[in-house]
């Protein structure tokens, strides 16, 4: 039977003050706590992928690192720039964690239902919850990325200001993205409530049912968290670390701990929306009826939100940095245009189920027109595919003139049809029998 909207919201605001405390202690900690295990992991991880050791001298294998890491900087010199806005500058770091914080406030640990006593109070897994309780998280999201950009801007400094405008480009980039991935759910489920979206995974998760949707999100919630290979703003071969340049002690490890606490929300929001959140995954639930009720739920979403974060150090020790144009064109190109597409197809499905068309009239309604679309669009690429004449450089200088890469004493790009003029080599230095090895010369006796 299929749970009807938003019948889970009762169970929420009828918690006594304590508990509500008790709860929101409880998120923060949750969120510290796996902050520390997480930036230990990642090392960890990131050193066994290049054949290293990683943190072994601050605790058993290291694993006090992440601490020693955090007392290092609380006592490092706190520094303010001389030419720094002091106002915005401090509160910077606290407007990007701050709302960090609140968005894990409505992810549900376990079912909606008074399934757990917490001192002989039965109260459900979660600190509340509301019918728009998704916005509400992209509310959030979005909040975050003032301290970034504000950041940049009262440091006074070029590169951090470079940072913070690469960081208000890439959010409202992705962002888009995400929120059309979070439509399709809201369409599918019915529901914007968290409890109500878990509770509709069942028997079948979103991430077999809405793939799209939920490779998109995947995507832009690593690029909304600035984590490689999309950590454009504080790319540092070109910015000097970016929008946190100028930053110094626990105003530094306050953006550090934010980042890590994103990574570890828009995991729980993925968990939540596409991975049937607290639900056990399909082969423990087979055999086992008590999974899904009491405290294991917990276990459950923290396993699946360790995988994801797995997955954000996966990246980091696996895929080189995208350029920015490589980046804004996945964004506004690929995810936002694939996005739309996808959430009109799916608005389409649900719109003939409900009016109670069978399987094979939602294929025909919703798959030919797009298999004419696909058939279209390659044909059309077929015909205009023409070779394209090669111009020397000798023509493109006989066309534009002749380039001077330092025109005006400073080192300027070539316009389009302007090819740069060639750099003479020198011989090289080496030995013959070395160039020809590397020319693929065969040395062997006899020869």
């Amino acid at each position: 039977m299929t749970p009807q909207p938003y019948e889970t919201l009762h169970f929420f605001g009828q918690d006594p003050w304590w508990l509500v405390l008790l709860k929101a202690v409880f998120c923060f900690a949750f969120l510290v706590g796996t902050v520390l295990v997480a930036i230990v992991w990642e090392r960890k991880v990131v050193a066994w992928m290049q054949l290293r050791i990683g943190p072994n001298r601050h605790g058993p294998w290291g694993l006090l690192q992440s601490l020693a890491d955090g007392v290092k900087l609380a006592l490092k010199e706190d520094l303010v720039v001389k030419g720094a806005d002091k106002v915005v500058y401090v509160l910077a770091p606290i407007v990007c964690a701050i709302p960090a914080f609140m968005a894990f406030a409505v992810i549900p640990f376990g079912p909606a239902g008074d399934e757990v006593s917490i001192f002989g109070t039965r109260t459900p897994l979660q600190l509340t919850d509301f019918p728009v309780a998704l916005l509400y998280v992209l509310a959030t999201a979005s909040v975050g990325i003032y301290g970034i950009v504000l950041a940049g801007w009262s440091s006074g400094s070029t590169y951090p200001l470079l940072g913070g405008l690469r960081s208000a480009a890439q959010m409202v980039s992705y962002e888009i993205a995400m929120g059309l991935s979070f439509a399709a759910v809201f369409i599918y489920s019915g529901s914007m409530s968290t409890s109500e979206i878990v509770s509709h995974q069942q028997p079948t998760w979103f991430a077999a049912l809405l793939p799209v949707s939920f490779i998109v999100y995947i995507i832009a919630m690593v690029g909304e968290t600035n984590r490689a290979p999309f950590d454009l703003p504080e790319a540092e071969g070109e910015l000097v670390g970016g929008f946190n340049t100028e930053y110094s002690s626990l105003k530094f490890a306050m953006f550090m701990l934010a980042e890590y606490v994103n990574m570890v929300t828009v995991s729980a929001v993925a968990s939540t929306l596409f991975l049937g959140g607290w639900r056990a995954p399909w082969p423990v639930s087979t055999f086992w009826e008590g999974a899904n009720h009491g405290w294991w739920p917990m276990l459950w979403i923290t396993l699946k939100i360790q995988l994801l974060l797995f997955f954000f150090i996966w990246l980091r020790g696996t895929l080189p940095r995208l350029r920015y144009d490589q980046f804004m064109k996945l964004g506004w190109k690929v995810l936002i245009p694939v996005s739309l597409v996808w959430l009109v197809l799916i608005a389409s499905v649900r719109a003939l189920r409900n009016e109670g068309y069978g399987f094979g009239s939602v294929v025909l309604y919703v798959g030919a027109p797009v298999g004419v679309v696909l058939l279209l669009a390659l044909l059309r690429d077929f015909l205009r595919k023409q070779p394209e004449p090669t111009v020397t450089s000798e023509d493109a200088t006989a066309d534009q003139g002749e380039f001077d890469p330092m025109a005006g004493g400073y080192p300027v790009p070539p316009l389009p049809g302007q090819v740069l003029p060639p750099v003479p080599r020198r011989p090289s230095r080496a030995p013959k029998q070395l160039q020809d090895a590397l020319n693929g010369a065969d040395h062997t006796e006899g020869s």
